[in-house]
C-alpha cells in the first residue's frame, strides 16, 4: 500500500493564486524521445498487455540511462491507433501558438464552434499520446492497451474488477524497470481518467500524482443508465470499442508471440456485452436496466486516495455531474486537491488555455503538478485553487470551496401563468416566489425535439458546436417540445452554485412515465443556453435519503438507487411525485436576464427509452398543485456578494 502524502515539505500558507497563475516548468532538458513499441507485460493470470514506453532521448536518439519517473495511461483506444495520429498532433502543435491569434473568442463567451478550434491550443492534444512537454523534462511515458482491447490479449471487461487488477500488475512491473526511479503518476483523458483514479483508489506503491482530464465519478449514473435511462453514446461508445480491439499491431504480437492467445480470446468474445444490449432492447427486467454491483465496482475509492489529484471537468461534459463529486470525496490536504471546470465539452478541455485571463496550457500544468507532487519541487501550484471554474455567462475565479460558501438554498415554484417568453415552447409556463393557488394540469407534448440543440451537441461530446449557434448555445429548437416554465427578467445579478433538484409532482396515463429536464439562462434576445441537465424514470424515484445531499434542511442532491430492489410502480392516473438531480452548475445570471425549466418527455439523442420501456409510456402531465407545489430548487448568491469570497 502507498505512504499517505507527505506534507511536511508544504511551504507556508501563500496569498490565494488568480485562475491566470503561471508556474515554472523549466526548459526542455531532452530533444528527442525513444519510443518502444509492442511490450509484453504478462500478467498473473497469463494475459499479454501490450505497452508502448516513449523515454527521452538525447539530439542522437539515445535514451537517457538515468531512471526517472514514469507516467502511465491504460487506454481501451488502441494506442497503436491513437501512436498514428503523432504527425497529426505534431503538426497542430507547430501552429498552436497561432490558433488564438487567427481564431478570436466567441462574441457570446459560451462554449461554441470557435471554443473547440481554440482549445487546439491549450494543450489537451498531448493528453492522447505520451506528453512530450512532460517527456522533455524528465519524465517516462508507459502506454497499455487494457486487458482485450488493441494489441493486449484477454476479454474486454470494462472498469471491471478484474481490469483494476491487472492496472495494479502493470504499476508493479514499471516500477520493477531499470528505466524508472521508482516514483509513478498516472494520467489521462475520459475513460483513461477514469482508469487512473479507480488505480489511485487502490492505493498502489509508488503512485505519487494523478491528472485526470473529464473523467467519471459514477459512469453508470453519469451516463449509462441516468435516471434509468439507457444511453445512444453508450451504445456508440461500446460499438466502436469493440471494433477497434480486432486492429491490433501485428510486430507487436509477433514480438511478444502472443498471435495464438490474441486470436482465441477475440473469436471467443467477438462483440463483448452485445447479448446484454440485445437483452435490454427487449426486456425491461432485463439486469441491464438496473444498478448492480458491477455498477458500484466501476466507481473509484476516492476517500482512499493518498496521491495528489487533479480534477479537470467540464460544464457540458458528458460527465458534467462528476467533477465537483469526484474533489469532494477527496480525502487529500489542500493543494494536492485541485479542481478545474471549464465551459467546455467532452472533447473540447483547455479550450482558450495558456492566452491572456485563462489558466496556463493544459500539458504545463500537467508538468507543473507532477513536478510539485512526484519531483517534490516547490513551484507553488500547491497554492493554486483549490476550486478554479469557469463560471457560465462570467469569468474565470478561484475559491476554496464547490458550491459558493454564499450560495443559500432558493425555491422557485412552477406556475402555468404564461411567461410571455417562450412563443416557441409548446407550452409556456412561468417560474414564481409562490405556487398557484389553482389546481392546474399541463400535459406534455408526444412531439420529438428536434435534432439541432444543445442537447444534441453535449451528447456527441461537442462536435456539432461547429454548425452554429442552434447547436450549442441556444435549445429553443429542444424547447419546441418541450413545456417550459420561465422567470421574469432578473433586476440584478445573481450566482447559482452547486447541484440543482426538480421536484415534480405528475400523473402518467401508463405504467411509466420519463421526464427529462434541462436548466437554461435566457437572455434578453430570447437565446436559451443550458446551465444544467437531468433525468429519471417515474418507476425509478425511489430516494435514499441516507446518501442524498441536503443544504441547510433542503435536499439538492436526491440518491436514486436505480436497483432492482428500489422499483416503485406507477399506477395509471394516480398522482406521484419525484425529485430528479441536475448537474451541478456555476452560472451568472446577468440583469435582464431569466431563468428556465423546460420539461419533455425524451431527449434523443440523449436518453436511449428501449422498446421494452417504451411500450409502457404513454400520456404524461405536470401537476401544478399548492397543496403538493412542483418546485425548483437551488443555491444561489447576489453575484455581488459572492465576488467578495474570490480570485479573479
Amino acid at each position: 500500500m502507498a505512504q499517505p502524502l507527505d506534507t511536511t515539505a508544504l511551504p507556508g500558507i501563500r496569498p490565494a493564486l488568480p485562475p491566470a497563475a503561471r508556474f515554472d516548468i523549466g526548459p526542455a532538458r531532452y530533444p528527442r524521445v525513444h519510443i518502444r513499441r509492442g511490450i509484453g507485460i504478462r500478467l498473473a493470470d497469463g494475459t499479454i498487455l501490450s505497452a508502448d514506453i516513449t523515454r527521452p532521448a538525447d539530439a542522437t536518439g539515445t535514451p537517457v540511462d538515468t531512471p526517472l519517473p514514469a507516467v502511465i495511461t491504460l487506454t481501451p483506444y488502441n494506442k497503436t491507433l491513437m501512436t498514428r495520429a503523432n504527425p497529426l498532433i505534431d503538426a497542430v502543435s507547430t501552429i498552436a501558438p497561432l490558433v488564438y491569434r487567427l481564431v478570436p473568442p466567441s462574441p457570446h463567451g459560451r462554449a461554441g464552434g470557435r471554443e473547440m478550434l481554440r482549445a487546439l491550443g491549450g494543450g489537451a492534444l498531448e493528453s492522447i499520446r505520451a506528453n512530450r512537454t512532460l517527456i522533455a523534462r524528465g519524465y517516462v511515458h508507459v502506454a497499455v492497451d487494457v486487458r482485450g482491447t488493441g494489441t493486449s490479449t484477454g476479454r474486454l471487461e470494462m472498469m471491471s474488477e478484474r481490469e483494476q487488477a491487472d492496472h495494479l500488475e502493470v504499476l508493479r512491473w514499471v516500477r520493477e524497470q531499470p528505466w524508472c526511479d521508482g516514483d509513478l503518476a498516472m494520467t489521462g483523458i475520459s475513460y483513461l481518467a477514469m482508469t487512473a483514479l479507480q488505480t489511485a483508489g487502490r492505493a498502489p506503491e509508488g503512485l505519487k500524482a494523478v491528472f485526470a482530464l473529464v473523467g467519471s465519478e459514477d459512469p453508470t449514473r453519469d451516463l449509462m443508465l441516468t435516471g434509468g435511462a439507457q444511453s445512444t453514446f453508450s451504445l456508440a461508445w461500446l460499438a466502436a470499442v469493440n471494433g477497434s480491439k480486432w486492429l491490433p499491431s501485428i510486430p507487436g504480437l509477433v514480438k511478444t508471440g502472443a498471435a495464438g492467445h490474441f486470436l482465441r480470446d477475440r473469436l471467443a468474445s467477438p462483440f463483448t456485452r452485445f447479448t446484454d444490449i440485445a437483452g435490454a432492447l427487449v426486456d425491461d427486467r432485463h439486469p441491464q436496466h438496473y444498478y448492480d454491483a458491477d455498477a458500484r465496482a466501476r466507481r473509484p475509492r476516492l476517500e482512499q486516495f493518498t496521491a495528489a489529484t487533479w480534477i479537470h471537468a467540464g460544464w457540458h461534459d458528458v460527465f458534467a455531474r462528476s467533477g465537483p463529486a469526484l474533489h469532494q470525496r477527496l480525502r487529500l490536504p489542500t493543494g494536492a486537491a485541485q479542481l478545474v471546470i471549464e465551459d467546455s465539452y467532452h472533447v473540447g478541455p483547455g479550450t482558450g488555455f495558456g492566452s491572456a485571463e485563462h489558466p496556463q496550457r493544459l500539458d504545463e500544468l500537467q508538468c507543473a503538478f507532477f513536478d510539485r507532487w512526484v519531483k517534490g519541487i516547490d513551484n507553488g501550484i500547491d497554492a493554486y485553487g483549490p476550486v478554479t471554474v469557469r463560471q457560465l455567462g462570467g469569468d474565470w475565479v478561484g475559491r476554496d470551496a464547490y458550491p459558493h460558501p454564499a450560495a443559500r438554498p432558493h425555491h422557485w415554484y412552477l406556475s402555468a401563468r404564461t411567461s410571455g417568453a417562450a412563443p416557441h415552447a409548446a407550452t409556456d409556463g412561468s417560474l414564481r416566489s409562490e405556487p398557484d393557488r389553482r389546481p392546474t394540469r399541463i400535459r406534455l407534448p408526444r412531439k420529438r425535439p428536434g435534432i439541432a440543440s444543445q442537447t444534441t451537441t453535449w451528447m456527441m461530446c461537442g462536435l456539432p458546436a461547429f454548425l452554429g449557434n442552434r447547436w450549442s448555445i441556444d435549445d429553443r429548437a429542444h424547447e419546441a417540445a418541450a413545456v417550459t416554465f420561465t422567470s421574469d427578467a432578473l433586476d440584478h445579478d445573481l450566482l447559482l452554485s452547486g447541484p440543482l433538484n426538480l421536484h415534480l409532482n405528475v400523473n402518467a396515463a401508463g405504467t411509466e412515465a420519463f421526464w427529462a429536464v434541462t436548466v437554461c439562462d435566457v437572455a434578453p434576445d430570447g437565446a436559451s443556453s443550458v446551465i444544467a441537465r437531468g433525468a429519471l424514470r417515474s418507476t425509478r424515484r425511489a430516494v435514499d435519503e441516507t446518501t442524498s445531499g441536503y443544504h441547510d434542511g433542503e435536499l439538492l442532491t436526491p440518491d436514486h438507487p436505480l436497483t432492482a430492489e428500489s422499483v416503485l410502480p406507477v399506477k395509471p392516473g394516480v398522482p406521484h411525485e419525484l425529485d430528479i438531480d441536475l448537474t451541478p452548475t456555476e452560472a451568472v445570471l446577468r440583469h435582464g436576464h431569466r431563468l428556465r425549466v423546460a420539461v419533455a418527455r425524451t431527449s434523443w439523442p440523449r436518453y436511449f427509452l428501449t422498446p421494452a420501456v417504451t411500450r409502457h409510456i404513454k400520456g404524461q402531465d405536470i401537476l401544478l398543485d399548492p397543496d403538493h407545489p412542483s418546485r425548483l430548487t437551488f443555491l444561489a448568491t447576489p453575484l455581488a456578494t459572492a465576488a467578495t469570497r474570490e480570485t479573479a
